[in-house]
């Protein structure tokens, strides 16, 4: 037995691989069941039991070479097969990278935010799915108002009034409820509206709303910080002006317009010279604002003969398309790369 084990040492001493080939012989005469060591254990049975103990140990050193062995083996055949397989002409040109790009919306949302960031606006968030009195009750909305019927609002579930918030003005009731004046914040996010798609409009889209209540509070804030808004985001020479208007959750309120320069020979310079954006009034809205009416403040705990406030919105598409001079809003959710890779952060 011990004469057995001793030439298999030898063998295995000796016992080379070049190839899988290789590697298969040497488990059929090593490691297999049937292989010569599988014939030593089932010699080993038939063995006196006063010399198991010296046969094991040697079986045992054996079956450990055999082991490490095989290990080596392996592991040599794998190098060399990862080695041949990343073979190549290093005369041949590399593969290009292609890089992606910010999305338009993206951009102009960030810019957005910066502007306001430098006069101590920070940055608020809130569900998509809201329930009616975060989106309609708290804002003032009429139980009749039209917004709340089905042809003009998503509903999520119409018995316990769930829906897709149609605007981002439910996260005013939010930070209004769970914080304390002074309130400075904007809150951007996707909203959605039960509108039929087209060049002009679109069921989903962004909108950023601000928010600013403290004491003494005054429409002049809110038209100063909207002056300022414009013109760092489309010029120095923008102005502004302020049309009355109606929201249920401001009051007084008003529709904001930024001027085109008429007076550019090549014609309107948010139109791009075509006028058909401004229709040739040198004026262009781009969203509204107001006064936050009192009983919106009384609904979310804030007392309005203390506090004062004024919130205004405006959508980023609608923003993005005339800093870009984009004509179709549909091409914002096309993803034709062809149309997305054609942006930079111009500012």
């Amino acid at each position: 037995m011990l004469t057995k084990i001793k030439e298999l040492k030898l063998q295995l001493e000796e016992f080379n691989v070049k190839n899988q080939t290789d590697l298969e012989t040497f488990k059929t005469k090593f490691v297999y069941k049937k292989s010569e060591m599988g014939s030593l254990f089932d010699a080993f049975r038939e063995i006196p039991n006063d010399q198991k103990k010296l046969v094991g140990q040697e079986i045992n050193i054996l079956k450990k070479e055999i082991e490490e062995k095989l290990i080596l083996f392996e592991e040599f055949l794998q190098k060399s097969t990862t080695t041949e397989s990343f073979e190549y002409d290093i005369s041949l040109p590399s593969i290009p990278e292609t890089l992606g790009s910010r999305h338009p919306i993206t951009l102009i949302r960030e810019k957005i935010i910066s502007i306001f960031e430098k006069i101590g606006f920070n940055t608020s968030d809130g569900p998509e799915i809201e329930d009616d009195w975060h989106n309609f009750g708290a804002l003032n909305f009429a139980d009749n108002h039209p917004a709340r019927e089905m042809q003009d609002t998503f509903f999520v579930n119409n018995q316990e009034k769930i829906l897709l918030r149609t605007h981002t003005s439910s996260v005013q009731v939010r930070i209004f409820t769970d914080s304390k004046p002074p309130i400075r914040t904007l809150a951007p996010g996707r909203v959605f509206r039960n509108e039929a798609i087209s060049a002009r409009a679109h069921c989903v889209f962004h909108q950023v709303e601000g928010f600013f209540v403290d004491k003494n509070v005054s429409f002049a804030d809110l038209k100063q910080t909207l002056l300022y808004f414009a013109q760092e985001m489309f010029g120095p020479e923008t102005k502004v002006r302020f049309r009355p208007s109606y929201f249920p959750f401001t009051e007084p309120s008003a529709e904001l317009d930024i001027s085109c320069d008429m007076n550019n020979p090549k014609g309107c310079s948010l139109c791009g010279g075509s006028r058909n954006i401004c229709k040739g009034s040198g004026w262009v809205e781009i969203g509204g604002a107001g006064m936050i009416d009192p009983e919106v403040l009384k609904n979310c705990g804030i007392n309005p003969e203390e506090f004062t406030g004024f919130a205004f919105g405006v959508g980023i598409e609608r923003i993005t398309m005339l800093k870009y001079r984009i004509k179709d809003l549909r091409l914002f959710t096309e993803n034709d790369v062809r149309f997305l890779k054609q942006f930079e952060d111009v500012f």
